[in-house]
C-alpha cells in the first residue's frame, strides 16, 4: 500500500530492550505467518477483479476477487464514509472456517456517503469519491486500488502484487525486521527498536506540506508493518524530511500490513490537515475521556508502599514539605495474598481508615487491580469466575491457567460481554470490601502478561467463545481497562467520572482512562524517549500519556530525578514510580536544594491546571491531542517535522524540557513565522522563526507562550487540586504582533458527568483586540455557578496605559490599578475582582 508524495510517520508505541531477553520474543524469521509473507516477492498479482459481479447500492459497493492459483474467491468490499474516509474490506466469499471481525473499537457504524460510478471499461471501473475530484478506481487485472485527488495519486492499495489471503500456504526484503503489534510484557525495554511492547494502535499517520493522511487498519490479531521507501534510519519524525528534497522522482513508501489473521478491514483517512486526520479517526474509535481534574495532578507510587502507617508518614511528608500532590498509589503487595479486591489484614487493616484520612485532605487513593486472578478455592473472585465459566479456556476445554505474581492463576475472559459486567460489579462498594469512593484503579498486567507462556503471554491457541486467543489478543487489554471504568462509573450511580491507569492498550483505549509507557529505567535517553513516546499515543488519539518520573527500573541520581520532574510537570499523566528493589525516592530525600527543584515543578503543574483541564475537555470533545508535535500546528514548515525533543501542549504552550547530563543549554526550535514566542517564566520576547539557545541552570523549564493566546492559571497552589476549586484566576494574556490574543476558560464541578448529562458547566471565550479584553459565553444552553474569580490580569508584549476600566455586564464601571514593567512591557491589573463565569470587558486607554 503505498503513499505517492507521502513519507510515513508510524504511530506504535515501539522500543526495544536493554536488559531484555531476546531470546523470548520472535522475531519475522521466527513469526511463520510474517516470514511466509515477506518471502512473497513483488510482481504480477495473482488477484483479479470480477468486474460482473459488481453490485452498487448508495453507499456500497461489492464485487468479487479471484485468486487465479487456486481459483479461491473474495469478496470486496467499498464504502464512501462521511467526513472525506474511505473504508476497504475484504474476506473469504466462502471461508471454511468464518474469520474474526473486530468489534467494540468502532464507536458506531460509520456513516456512509453516496458512491457512484463515473466510469468503466472491462479492466477498470472509476468511482466518485465526493468532493475536489477525488476518485477511486478499481483495476481489474492485476487487481489494484488507487485514489486519486485531481492527476494526483494518493494512495495505492495491492500495486506491488503482495496481496495475499491464506487460504493456502501462500524476495526477502534486505534490513531490519518490520516494526511488530503485539502486546507483550517486555521486561526492562531499551530504545530505538520496532519489538513488541505493551500496547499498539495499528494506525499510520504521513504528512508532508501539502497533506496529512493516515491508514487505520482494524485487526487485533499479532501483525507485523513493513515500511520500505528512501527514508530508513531518521528519527520517528525526521522521517518526514526527505519529502521536500527536490528531486525528478517524488518519494514513494511501502507499507505492507501482515497480520496472522481475521480480516483485511482498512480505514483510509484522507484528511487534508492534521487536525482532520485526527477528527476522522476520533469520529471512528471515540474521543479522549475527560478525567476529573485531579487525575491531571500530581500521583505519588511506587512498588510497594509497606502499610497503612507508611501511607500516612508518605503522606504527611508532602504536607510537611509543602509539596502538592492528589493521589497516592498501592501496587501489588497491598492486597492479601495478591488477591485482587482484597487488603492485606497485617498490613492495611483498617483501609476505611485509611481512604478517610486521605478524603479529609481532599486526597485520593489508586490500588492496583490486575486480570490474572490466583487459584484458590478460598477465594471468592475465583470462585465466582470459575463457577459462572468466565474463565478463558485452554485448547482442551479447560480453564487456561498460567503463571503470574500471585503463582497459579486463570485468565478472566474480557472479550466476553457478561463477563466484563460481573467484573464491573466487583467495584460496587458492597463487593470490594473497604474501598471508598476517593479509591480509583490501575490495572497492570493486561496484555497479558503469563510469566510461563510464549513470548510471556498467553498461548495463541486459547480459547475466548467461538475464537482463538490469537484473533484477539491486542484487545484484551483494552476490554480490561473498559470493564474497569465501567464499574467505577457504575458504583457511583453514573454520577462520577472514572479514572483508570492501563499498560496495555488498543484502538479505542482513549475512551476508557489513561496509559503509561511502562517500565521504563532511572537513564538519560528514557527520559529523553518519553517525549516521543506520548507524542505518538497522542497522534492516535490517546492524549492521557506519562512516563514514570523518574524510571521504574535503577535509581536516578539527584540531577536526573529532577530533570524528570521537570519534564513530567508539563507532560498528560504525572506520576513517579519506581521498582521495589529501588531505595525510597519521595521528593524530599534528596536534600533540600532539589527538594525545592521538585516543589516549583510540582507547583508548576498545579498553576496550570486550567489550561490542562481546558485542553482535556477539547480533545474529549473534538479529537485533537493535547500534547502535540510541532508540525500539528505548523504543517508546511519543513523545521519542525524532525523535532522530538519539544513540542506543544495544546497550541500556546511550547516546551523544551532539559534531557542532557550536565546541560549548561539548550537549543529549541521556536516556530512560526512572523509569530513571537514569551518566555514564561521572565516574559521575555523572542521571534518565531529561529532555532533558541538558551542558557539553563537546575532551575530552569523551557517554556514559552505563543503570542496570540491567552492563558488561564490558578497561581495561589494548594495541598491538592479539589483544595484549588474556588480559588481565582489569573489571566496571562501574550499579545501577537497585531496586539491582539485569544483564549477560552472552561469551569464545571472537575468530577462528575454533569457537564454532558445537564450541561452544567462554563466556556468562556477570552479575547483581546483594540486595547479591549473581553470575556463571553461560548456555551449559552450551559449553567454553572462558582465562587471563582478573575484576581489578576497580565498583559504582555503591549503598552502602558493611562487608565484601565473594568465595564460589568450589568454597565457598571470600575476603575482597575495596575502596574507596567516597560523594561519587559508587561502589564499587570490587579483584582479586576469579577466572577470567571460572568459577561465582562476590561478596556485599556
Amino acid at each position: 500500500m503505498p503513499y505517492k508524495d507521502l513519507v510515513p510517520l508510524i504511530v506504535l508505541l515501539f522500543v526495544s530492550a536493554q536488559a531484555v531477553d531476546r531470546s523470548n520474543f520472535k522475531t519475522c524469521d521466527q513469526s511463520a505467518f510474517c516470514k511466509r509473507q515477506r518471502e512473497l516477492k513483488p510482481g504480477q498479482s495473482p488477484y483479479r477483479a470480477l468486474l460482473d459481479t459488481l453490485e452498487l447500492s448508495d453507499s456500497r459497493l461489492t464485487l468479487q476477487l479471484m485468486n487465479d492459483n487456486n481459483k479461491v474467491r473474495l469478496l470486496l468490499e467499498l464504502y464512501r464514509l462521511q467526513g472525506n474516509m474511505t473504508r476497504v474490506k475484504i474476506n473469504e466469499l466462502k471461508p471454511i472456517k468464518p474469520r474474526y471481525e473486530v468489534p467494540d473499537v468502532l464507536i458506531s457504524d460509520p456513516i456512509t456517503e453516496a458512491l457512484s460510478v463515473v466510469a468503466q471499461d472491462e479492466n477498470s471501473l472509476v468511482l466518485s469519491l465526493g468532493g475536489k475530484d477525488q476518485r477511486l478506481i478499481v483495476s481489474a487485472q492485476p487487481f489494484r486500488l488507487d485514489i486519486v485527488e485531481g492527476p494526483q495519486v494518493l494512495m495505492s492499495l495491492n500495486s506491488r502484487g503482495l496481496l495475499a489471503f491464506e487460504h493456502l500456504r501462500a524476495r526477502k526484503d534486505t534490513g531490519s525486521d518490520p516494526y511488530r503489534l503485539y502486546n507483550l510484557d517486555v521486561f526492562q525495554y531499551e530504545l530505538h527498536n520496532p519489538m513488541a511492547l505493551y500496547g499498539a494502535v495499528p494506525v499510520l499517520i504521513s504528512h508532508n506540506t501539502e497533506r496529512t493522511m493516515g491508514i487505520f487498519w482494524l485487526n487485533a490479531a499479532e501483525t507485523w508493518v513493513d515500511i520500505s521507501s528512501n527514508t530508513a534510519g531518521k528519527t520517528m519524525f525526521g522521517k518526514i524530511l526527505d519529502l521536500v528534497q527536490v528531486s525528478s522522482e517524488a518519494p514513494q513508501t511501502d507499507i505492507r500490513w501482515i497480520s496472522e489473521s481475521g480480516i483485511i478491514d482498512v480505514f483510509i483517512m484522507l484528511g487534508p490537515q492534521p487536525a482532520d486526520v485526527f477528527t476522522q479517526y476520533a469520529s471512528l474509535t471515540g474521543t479522549q475521556s475527560f478525567p476529573p481534574l485531579s487525575a491531571l495532578a500530581y500521583h505519588q507510587c511506587r512498588w510497594n508502599y509497606n502499610d497503612q502507617e507508611d501511607v500516612k508518614t508518605v503522606d504527611q511528608g508532602f504536607d510537611e514539605h509543602d509539596i502538592p500532590y492528589d493521589f497516592i498509589w498501592l501496587d501489588i503487595e497491598h492486597a492479601d495474598g495478591k488477591r485482587y479486591f482484597t487488603w492485606d489484614p497485617t498490613k492495611f487493616p483498617q483501609p476505611k481508615e485509611m481512604l478517610q484520612g486521605l478524603m479529609d485532605k481532599r486526597r485520593k487513593l489508586v490500588a492496583i487491580v490486575d486480570p490474572h486472578i490466583r487459584v484458590d478455592s478460598s477465594y471468592k473472585i475465583h470462585n465466582e469466575i470459575r463457577s459462572k465459566n468466565f474463565y478463558v479456556k485452554n485448547k482442551d476445554g479447560g480453564d487456561y491457567e498460567g503463571w503470574c505474581w500471585p503463582g497459579n492463576s486463570g485468565y478472566p475472559d474480557f472479550t466476553n460481554p457478561e463477563m466484563r459486567a460481573w467484573w464491573a460489579s466487583m467495584f460496587a462498594f458492597d463487593q470490594y470490601e473497604g474501598s471508598m469512593e476517593n479509591q480509583y484503579v490501575w490495572n497492570d498486567m493486561n496484555e497479558p502478561s503469563v510469566f510461563n507462556g510464549p513470548e510471556v503471554t498467553m498461548h495463541k491457541d486459547a480459547v475466548h467463545g467461538a475464537w482463538e486467543h490469537r484473533d484477539v489478543h491486542n484487545l484484551y487489554g483494552l476490554y480490561v481497562q473498559k470493564a474497569t471504568a465501567d464499574g467505577l462509573i457504575q458504583r457511583s450511580g453514573g454520577v462520577e467520572r472514572p479514572f483508570v491507569l492501563t499498560r496495555a492498550f488498543f484502538a479505542g483505549s482513549q475512551r476508557y482512562g489513561a496509559v503509561w509507557t511502562g517500565d521504563n529505567a532511572a537513564e538519560w535517553g528514557h527520559l529523553k524517549m518519553s517525549i516521543p513516546m506520548c507524542l505518538s499515543l497522542g497522534l492516535v488519539g490517546i492524549s492521557f500519556c506519562g512516563a514514570d518520573v523518574g524510571g521504574f527500573f535503577k535509581h536516578p541520581s539527584a540531577e536526573l530525578l529532577v530533570r524528570w520532574y521537570q519534564a513530567g510537570a508539563y507532560q498528560p499523566f504525572f506520576r513517579a514510580h519506581a521498582h521495589i528493589d529501588t531505595p525510597r525516592r519521595e521528593p524530599w530525600l534528596f536534600g533540600p536544594e532539589n527538594t525545592a527543584l521538585i516543589r516549583e515543578a510540582i507547583r508548576q503543574r498545579y498553576a496550570l491546571l486550567p489550561y490542562w483541564y481546558q485542553l482535556f475537555y477539547n480533545a474529549h470533545h473534538t479529537g485533537q491531542p493535547v500534547m502535540r508535535p510541532l508540525w500539528v500546528e505548523y504543517p508546511d514548515n519543513v523545521a519542525t517535522f524532525s523535532i522530538e525533543d519539544e513540542y506543544l501542549i495544546g497550541k500556546d504552550l511550547l516546551v523544551h524540557p532539559v534531557t542532557d547530563e550536565a546541560a549548561t543549554g539548550v537549543t529549541a526550535y521556536l516556530p512560526g513565522k512572523g509569530e513571537v514566542w514569551y518566555d514564561v517564566h521572565t516574559f521575555q520576547k523572542h521571534d518565531g522563526d529561529q532555532s533558541l539557545y538558551i542558557p539553563v541552570t537546575m532551575s530552569s523549564i523551557p517554556v514559552f507562550q505563543r503570542g496570540g493566546s491567552i492563558i488561564c492559571r490558578k497561581d495561589r497552589v494548594r495541598r491538592s487540586s479539589s483544595c484549588m476549586e474556588n480559588d481565582p484566576y489569573t489571566l496571562y494574556v501574550a499579545l501577537n504582533s497585531q496586539g491582539s490574543a485569544e483564549g477560552e476558560l472552561y469551569i464545571d464541578d472537575f468530577h462528575t458527568f454533569n457537564f454532558e448529562k445537564t450541561k452544567q458547566f462554563v466556556h468562556r471565550h477570552l479575547s483581546f483586540s483594540a486595547s479591549t479584553l473581553s470575556s463571553r459565553n461560548l456555551a449559552p444552553d450551559s449553567q454553572f455557578s462558582t465562587a471563582s474569580w478573575i484576581e489578576k490580569i497580565v498583559i504582555i508584549g503591549g503598552s502602558q496605559p493611562s487608565s484601565a476600566t473594568l465595564k460589568n455586564a450589568d454597565g457598571t464601571e470600575l476603575a482597575l490599578e495596575f502596574e507596567f514593567d516597560s523594561t519587559l512591557a508587561v502589564l499587570t491589573l490587579r483584582k479586576p475582582g469579577v466572577n470567571a463565569v460572568a459577561d465582562w470587558t476590561v478596556v485599556l486607554r
